[in-house]
């Protein structure tokens, strides 16, 4: 079977001879060596392939050379030579150009090279229609001496495509330096797989302001496509710093046909050149050039590597600066004014502007504290042990007290040693030997520079921290400050940052200042001990311009002190702890949680439920009670809570357990979108309780995803946040390209727990219930308060936090976390955040008085009582409700029976004493009759006119005879009642 290569040059015989034909037909002329070039074949599998001739016009002209056998696909040549194709030899490239033999290099943006392409990604989410909200117009954009990435949200991928014939490499130049831009390089092979790399390889490094980073990847044979592709995190109305990208380099091509011509303003001067030399400054050069060619220097200059001389204009106020002389032997100093250099004005034209003359020679500032000048002029430290407030001489410190570490610097006659200055610009090089700030006297202010948008750049190193002795073995989370004031008067958008970088790792940006600022401080906390640079670096515009416009900007700081500094000097003393044995000055450390005793000078243990202040004043005062419902961990380091919660209201006591919530709680509030589309949520870890290995962790995986999830989990990443209330920033990975959600911008919202009450306030903070739906739950709700103590330019008490928790036997044990729909990003005035936790287990523990008792029917001679909750139910855990409960008792037909006897006896003796009563009223009723009708017989005879014998009458008759007068009603009662006790008598 024929290979590949054997049909292609068969072919191109059939199409030789056809041509040659026709073109003998019409008498068409030879083809010359400008008419023609050549090219390769495709390798077969044995390694070979042919050369052939490629018409630059078909059929121009006849007569192509026949394809020959090639060299051998894996042939290459070496660094400042080119394959040469008539030849097939290696050949050195002409002095004005340079070859990398088997690479390629990129390192002229003045447009887009060929092979190069841009391609933007549009939101999943995003409007369409107007480029200002679409990604239409978002591209990486050519800048001279480097390729610019977009500033916004959108997904924006550099693409080149490459096919190497062995295996090789790809390397290149760039700044990172604002981690709210995704910056990852991936490559591809012929079929859009990606290719395996690893994390780090695959995610670039956060890179220093003005610092350019190399970052190299090796490549396999083949078809490779290269990405660079970034993308904004915008969640804000801040501009970001773009990528930067310069001299790309790729290895691993087999051969270079030619050379590749030096960019203008710069020059190779010797054949067989693999770079090309920027020219000297007031040179130039054109594209190609073997040398450089001298500007007119009386009228005319060019920076480095220029490739045309400028006109030197008039000489203005902008061109100059002013500076504090060293102090002399008589200590004495004096403002003097320079040209900015390389002085590129001039100042003997109409209109040109003259250095001022110099200032009157006055005294020297005094030494900052810690160091002393010892009747010289220079200041030196004070020698260890020793301490001065910079005018008097070192002293000893007395007994039972030890210096205090650090750095103070107030004045500012020169640049201390340990501090270093600088200039930079990503474009040029011009102001790279400038002094990036200048000292002044009482402050030290930005440099002049070279160009508007120069980083002017001061920077001091700490080698580590050292605590005071008696504080030493604390487990406390600060390790020392740093506090600076400054100001800036600014006409544009200049921008002043703040930046450490812990352990030569990488730079983050602390905090950053826009436009004008009044003179104010700013307090940074570190809460590691480490090796730590701190920066500040100042730029006048972000805008590149050749023109001056923002001269007189200018940033100031008057003062900057960094505490407990391992090598810094001490400006005073402060009290120690003294040994416990007799007679000794020696200072020892007190163990954690211990404070220093005024009085005896000893350690003395902090109260119960009491946590000691960091670097407070030795006395009993530094030791803070702990708020309600909170306790102090064993090393009165912090106050925590145990999750356990009791309120008495009236005679009624509601024990809570947290617990049951479990240790940390999550909410994803959103989703919310950007002016573009993207979709984001916010989420909020929440430790209630707190307490060591129960704290909330956010991480940010957007600057480095080479962080394992178990890392991150422990809080272990360099950007990680570990505290009681935290947030991120969550992107999820669908729509923008990714393969993983990215966390970014976490932050710290409350890393100190206040205390937990049913009030609505307490420190200051206030709950706000009203922001909440109304519930018809009698049990109260528990605030749980925070603070954190970092202060923010928007918040300068810092960041608050309530969560509150509420009782709802609907919800789960976990139950729902929420945010006020008022406020839905948490917050309704951005430093206090309100949390609603909805859950059963915000019930109070179960009681006696939850549940209440039913009794059965008696049955059998038995009874049942059973037990059940209160509806209702508004408790969860502590007590169960009690097992059934049997008794003896006694039928309902028992007491029917009981009660039928009892009434045929109470009727029985209704009766009989009826009957009784009935009889003997009979008898009295007769008898009575009896005595009624013998008394009206008598009353029937004639009325005597008087009570004497009759004529007639003897006395004798009297005795048989019964007088009756009218008795009154009383009367004839006891008349009937004596007579019930005689005997009758028969009348």
């Amino acid at each position: 079977m024929r290979s590949s290569a054997w049909f292609v040059a068969r072919c191109a015989l059939i199409i030789l001879c056809t041509l040659r034909l026709i073109d003998g037909a019409k008498g068409q002329r030879q083809c010359g060596e400008g008419d023609y070039y050549y090219e390769y074949t495709e390798c077969d599998s044995r390694g070979s392939r042919w050369r052939v001739a490629i018409p630059q016009e078909p059929g121009a002209c006849t007569g192509l050379p026949e394809p020959v056998r090639g060299t051998e696909c894996t042939f290459s040549c070496k660094a400042g030579e080119f394959l040469e194709m008539s030849a097939q030899e290696c050949t050195q490239c002409a002095a004005g150009s340079y070859s990398l033999g088997s690479g390629v290099r990129f390192d002229q943006w003045d447009a887009m090279p060929a092979g190069f392409s841009s391609l933007a990604t549009s939101l999943e989410n995003g409007p369409r229609g107007d480029d200002r909200f679409t990604c239409n117009s978002s591209s990486w954009v050519p800048q001279g001496n480097y390729l610019e990435s977009n500033r916004d949200e959108c997904t924006v991928s550099l693409i080149y495509a490459v096919h190497l014939k062995k295996q090789g490499s790809v390397s290149f130049e760039y700044q990172y330096p604002d981690n709210n831009l995704l910056f990852e390089f991936f490559i591809q092979n012929d079929q859009c797989q990606e290719m395996d790399q690893s994390a780090d390889t695959k995610w670039l490094k956060l890179t220093n302001h003005g610092e350019w980073a190399t970052h190299t990847v090796n490549l396999k044979s083949g078809t490779n496509i290269l990405y660079w592709r970034t993308g904004g995190v915008l969640m804000g109305s801040k501009v970001v710093k773009p990528v930067l990208l310069k001299n790309v380099q790729i290895e691993g091509v087999a051969y270079t046909s030619e050379c590749f011509p030096c960019k203008p303003g710069s020059f190779s001067r010797v054949p067989g050149s693999s770079t090309c030399e920027p020219c000297p400054r007031d040179t130039y050069s054109n594209r190609g050039a073997s040398s450089c060619t001298s500007c007119n220097t009386t009228t005319h200059y060019a920076a480095e590597g220029s490739a045309v001389c400028r006109a030197r204009p008039p000489c203005s106020k902008k061109d100059y600066f002013q500076i504090h002389t060293a102090c002399d032997h008589d200590g004495k100093t004096q403002v003097v004014y320079k040209w900015i250099e390389p002085k590129i004005c001039l100042e003997d034209v109409t209109g040109a502007e003259t250095l001022p003359p110099s200032g009157e020679r006055e005294p020297c500032p005094p030494c900052n504290p810690g160091f002393y000048n010892n009747d010289t002029a220079i200041c030196s430290p004070c020698p260890p042990g020793t301490y001065s407030d910079g005018m008097k001489p070192c002293q000893q410190c007395p007994a039972g007290t030890e210096p205090t570490l650090g750095y103070e610097y107030k004045w500012w006659n020169i640049l201390p040693s340990n501090m270093k200055t600088s200039c930079f610009n990503v474009g040029n090089s011009k102001c790279d030997s400038m002094n990036g700030w200048e000292v002044a006297g009482d402050h030290i202010q930005s440099g002049a520079g070279s160009s508007d948008n120069d980083y002017l750049i001061l920077n001091i190193h700490v080698p580590g921290f050292k605590l005071p002795t008696s504080v030493s073995s604390h487990s406390g989370t600060e390790f020392g400050r740093v506090t600076f004031e400054f100001e800036t008067s600014c006409a544009a958008d200049c921008e002043l940052y703040f930046m450490m970088d812990v352990n030569r790792k990488s730079t983050t940006v602390v905090e950053s200042w826009e436009r004008t600022k009044t003179r104010q401080t700013y307090t940074h906390v570190m809460t590691k001990n480490a090796s730590v640079s701190y920066t500040w670096a100042f730029q006048r515009t972000n805008q590149p311009s050749d023109v001056r416009q923002y001269g007189n900007d200018v940033a100031r700081i008057y003062s900057i002190s960094v505490s407990n500094a391992v090598d810094g000097v001490s400006s005073g003393c402060r009290v120690c702890a003294l040994s416990t044995q007799p007679s000794s000055s020696t200072c020892v450390p007190c163990p954690p949680g211990h404070y220093i005793d005024t009085l005896t000078n000893q350690c003395s243990e902090c109260p119960s439920n009491t946590y000691l202040v960091p670097h407070a004043a030795p006395s009993a005062d530094a030791c803070k009670p702990c708020g309600p419902a909170s306790k102090s961990d064993k090393d009165h380091s912090l106050c925590y809570s145990d999750c356990h919660f009791t309120h008495t209201e009236g005679n009624a006591t509601l024990t809570y357990d947290f617990s049951l919530l479990g240790s940390v709680g999550i909410l994803m509030n959103g989703p919310s979108f950007t002016s573009k589309g993207t979709k984001y949520f916010h989420q909020f870890n929440i430790s209630l309780c707190g307490g060591r290995g129960q704290l909330a962790v956010c991480t940010d995986n957007v600057t480095d995803l080479s962080i394992s999830d178990s890392q991150r989990e422990k809080g272990e990443g360099p950007n990680a946040v570990k505290t009681f209330i935290c947030q991120s920033t969550i992107i999820p990975a669908s729509g923008r390209g990714f393969h993983t959600a990215l966390s970014s911008q976490s932050i710290n919202l409350a890393d100190t727990f206040l205390g937990a009450t049913v009030d609505d306030n307490l420190d200051g903070i206030r709950a706000r219930p009203e922001l909440y739906p109304q519930t018809s739950k009698k049990v109260p709700n528990v605030n749980f308060f925070y603070r954190s103590l970092e202060a923010t330019s928007s918040c300068e008490s810092g960041r608050s936090a309530v969560v509150t928790l509420r009782c709802n036997p609907e919800k789960t044990t976990k139950g729902d976390l929420s945010v006020p729909s008022q406020c839905p990003a948490g917050t309704c005035d951005g430093c206090t955040f309100h949390f609603l936790w909805e859950s059963s287990g915000a019930c109070p523990t179960c009681t006696e008085r939850d549940y209440h008792q039913i009794e059965g029917v008696c049955k059998g001679g038995h009874q049942d009582l059973l037990y059940v909750w209160t509806e209702p139910k508004l408790c969860i855990g502590g007590v169960t409700l009690p097992e059934k409960k049997t008794l003896p008792c006694e039928g309902m037909e028992f007491w029917i029976r009981l009660g039928a006897g009892v009434g045929a006896f109470t009727a029985a003796l209704l009766v009989s004493l009826t009957c009784y009563f009935w009889k003997k009223n009979k008898r009295l009723e007769y008898k009575y009759s009896r005595l009624v009708m013998s008394a009206n017989k008598e009353c029937e005879m004639p009325v005597a006119d008087s009570c004497a014998v009759m004529e007639g009458e003897n006395e004798g008759d009297m005795d048989d005879e019964v007088v009756y007068t009218k008795p009154s009603l009383l009367g004839k009662l006891k008349a009937i009642a004596s007579k019930v006790g005689v005997p009758s008598v028969n009348v």
